[in-house]
């Protein structure tokens, strides 16, 4: 038998997947690791955890193969984009990964937004002007960790230290490299002005690459280690955003791919890069003839896990009695409140916000409480809230992409058929689910395939999704959720006249009193 595996890097976990010649789902494996968050606006993760949960899960799912007579055709990636991690000149890690959720670089990054450079940047190279980007975090390292800045000689993100512990590469494909703020979509080379801008030379970063580049020969100590031959192909793969629309088969004009992992993000496919005057959307590589254009939001699934723990945490024990996932009875309490939550409204910026508002110092809030609110319209209001915000960032994409048509539902929350009709409701659109949940490693092994010469296109991947199920909106709901929607819009920006103000306030005295 021939196999493949596709491996998706995430925020807080490693999926591998090990598929079958057909595409089939054999066996998955996911280890989780900390986010570390020592200090006010930190996202850090350890590299050793990582890596470790990336051997363990191709451990796992090849136990039991026969490599006398079983094939692994390929490995290939999906990665969580906009990660930085500086090296001295042996190669020695000088930082953990600073990972997109890091907002440390705010100030500069409003420096870059207020002296006009960040809109020139942002015209190159497609990724919006904010603290998530290699491009700010530079800017952070050099002012606050000055000691760093100067010993590193090299600086990778997560996947591409992966590959250079593996095989010593020094190597990033595009798509990733156009999530750093410091690659010239256009040009498809690092940007002369973003680097000027952050002092770093062209000779620290690395080499950038098509998704489709292969490694091989493999380190014979890790071969043994992990268990396969050495000889695998290992393929770079892409970031999980482009992949994710490939995943479910949303590469077609109009047609949208709405993720929610820990974060979220609401993409359309372009056969060029396209870049928002306004400067609200991202353009990402999926490779040189596929562009995905979207925004990112910071807050999804993290926010309902903040629900459970902290509004919920007693339900643990009832859903163990009930021999349910918790996630579940809480989506079922909130399925027994009516659309809207009887008027309350939840801004989910518990971690900042990227798009659509683009404000790290963006902070979350529930409005419009009363005496007949119960935890329940609070659970309700999470859910509908995250789907507002991407709904939202939805309106800004239209201007520059045009109408979408359909959405393709990928992420935990696909798994949830109160949040797939919600989201049906709220967007007034057909919502797709693809059968195949395992959308960003089926990506990454369509393009292994690609790579090696066994699938000639990448949309040859509608024939390997499998069937769908679609939830139509239903009036009901949506008239409510019209009535609603300019609400928490106008509410958006009114908030945000403050949000600057109560985050310095709560990080003078998060650092006061940790002191």
């Amino acid at each position: 038998m021939d196999y493949t595996i596709g491996v998706d890097l995430g925020t807080t976990s490693t999926k591998v997947v090990l598929f079958d010649k057909a595409s089939k789902v054999i066996k998955t494996a996911n280890h989780g690791y900390t986010l570390y968050r020592d200090e006010p606006d930190m996202a850090e993760e350890d590299l050793d955890e990582i890596f470790q949960a990336f051997t363990e899960g191709i451990i796992d799912v090849t136990k039991g193969l026969n490599f006398a007579t079983d094939k692994l055709i390929a490995v290939s990636f999906s990665s969580s984009m906009h990660s930085l991690i500086a090296f001295d000149a042996d190669w020695q890690p000088l930082t953990r990964v600073i990972t997109w959720a890091d907002t440390r670089a705010v100030n500069y990054t409003e420096e870059l937004k207020n002296n006009g450079l960040g809109k020139e940047i942002y015209a190159k190279t497609g990724t919006p002007i904010h603290p998530m980007a290699p491009l700010s975090k530079l800017l952070w390292l050099k002012n606050e960790k000055p000691d760093i800045y100067k010993q590193a000689a090299h600086y990778l993100g997560i996947k591409e230290y992966i590959f250079h512990r593996l095989f010593g590469d020094n190597k990033m494909d595009i798509s990733i490299a156009s999530g750093t703020g410091l690659f010239n979509i256009f040009e498809l080379d690092w940007d002369a002005q973003a680097l000027a801008v952050t002092g770093v030379k062209k000779e620290q970063l690395p080499q950038p690459v098509e998704p489709y580049e292969i490694a091989r020969n493999l380190d014979p100590e890790y071969a043994k280690f992990i268990g396969i031959p050495a000889d695998t192909a290992f393929v770079y793969g892409a970031g999980d955003g482009p992949l994710s629309n490939l995943g479910v088969n949303a590469i077609q004009p109009g047609v949208a791919a709405v993720t929610i992992g820990t974060s979220g993000a609401i993409r359309v496919v372009s056969n060029k890069p396209v870049i928002d005057p306004k400067g609200r959307t991202f353009t990402y590589a999926l490779d040189k003839d596929h562009w995905v254009v979207g925004g990112p939001v910071n807050n999804g699934g993290d926010v309902f896990r903040w629900a459970k723990n902290n509004l919920f945490d007693a339900e643990d024990s009832t859903a163990k009695l009930l021999h349910m996932d918790t996630y579940d009875l809480l989506t079922s309490i909130a399925a027994k409140v009516p659309a809207g939550a009887d008027g309350l409204l939840f801004h989910p910026y518990l971690g900042g916000e990227r798009a659509p508002i683009w404000d790290a110092n963006a902070r979350g809030s529930f409005f419009g409480l009363t005496h007949e609110h119960t935890r329940a319209h609070m659970v309700r209001a999470v859910l509908e809230g995250i789907i507002f915000n991407i709904y939202m960032v939805s309106l800004a994409l239209e201007e520059v992409v045009g109408d979408l048509h359909n959405i393709q539902a990928t992420g935990g929350f696909a798994r949830s058929p109160l949040w797939r009709q919600m989201a049906a409701d709220i967007f007034e659109q057909p919502v797709t689910v693809p059968e195949a949940f395992e959308s960003g490693a089926l990506a990454a092994t369509v393009v292994a395939k690609k790579a090696l010469g066994i699938m000639d296109r990448l949309e040859d991947i509608e024939e390997l999704v499998g069937q769908s199920n679609t939830y139509t909106p239903n009036p009901e709901n949506y008239n409510v959720y019209r009535e609603l929607v300019p609400i928490f819009i106008r509410l958006s920006r009114q908030l945000q006249t403050e949000y600057a103000n109560i985050a310095n306030f709560q990080r003078k005295y998060n650092n006061t009193n940790k002191d």
